[in-house]
């Protein structure tokens, strides 16, 4: 019997020291979960000499960035700038002999129709303007970076074959440049290329695009042999 009473008072000895060590427990998880349900500081970095700054989550909410007129200029002078080039792929269809180079202008129409399918979207998306289809033939429209002049797409259509196929291809490096200038431009406009969408489709159109003119030039310096 005194051994039973022995084992009893260790057994309640041991209950009563898991229960303060559950208690201690429980409060060091409450403390820790204190410190997780805290909202971490909202840091804003100053401009270039000046110091950063912690700020609230309604004032990070107002300086989001948004889509600026850069933005929207891009987008529409890149319909027509795109416009333009479908145009030039179209006169393959009868000026080229080269299934090589009809397969380049194919690859050039779907992507760019694509594109300024997109880009209209987004700008009816923010409540722009969305240029016509023949807004760049509009007296007095202005050019785009690399863009033909008037006088440069009649030319095109004055040549057929080799002489046409290599008359292209240099129209269209330049094209493509022009358009890689706007990138350039966009991106080194202060607000501008902040919005996802923005972001995201001028950094494919300079990847693209350079993609496109390595080809072509590779095409042209066969044809120049």
């Amino acid at each position: 019997m005194r051994t039973h009473r022995l084992n009893w008072e260790q057994v309640s000895c041991f209950v009563t020291e898991l229960l303060r060590q559950l208690a201690t427990l429980a409060l060091a998880a409450s403390a820790s979960a204190g410190l997780w349900t805290q909202s971490a500081p909202i840091v804003q970095p100053g401009a270039p000499g000046k110091p950063s700054r912690i700020i609230t989550s309604e004032e990070a909410a107002k300086s989001t960035p948004g889509v600026s007129t850069a933005d929207v200029k891009f987008m529409q002078g890149m319909i027509g700038h795109h416009a333009q080039a479908v145009e030039m792929t179209q006169l393959l269809q009868t000026r080229t002999r080269s299934a090589e180079m009809r397969k380049l202008g194919q690859r050039i129409q779907v992507s760019q129709d694509d594109e300024m399918k997109m880009m209209r979207e987004w700008l009816t998306a923010h409540g722009a303007a969305v240029p016509g289809e023949h807004a760049h033939h509009a007296p007095g429209a202005p050019l785009m970076p690399g863009m033909l002049t008037s006088r440069e797409m009649e030319r095109l259509t004055t040549v057929s074959g080799d002489a046409f196929d290599r008359l292209f291809l240099e129209y269209m490096i330049r094209h493509h440049e022009g358009a890689l200038v706007m990138v350039k431009d966009l991106f080194a406009t202060p607000g501008a290329a902040q919005d996802a969408d923005i972001y995201a489709f001028a950094s494919d159109v300079n990847a693209d695009q350079r993609m496109e003119i390595a080809r072509m030039a590779a095409m042209l310096k066969e044809l120049q042999k």
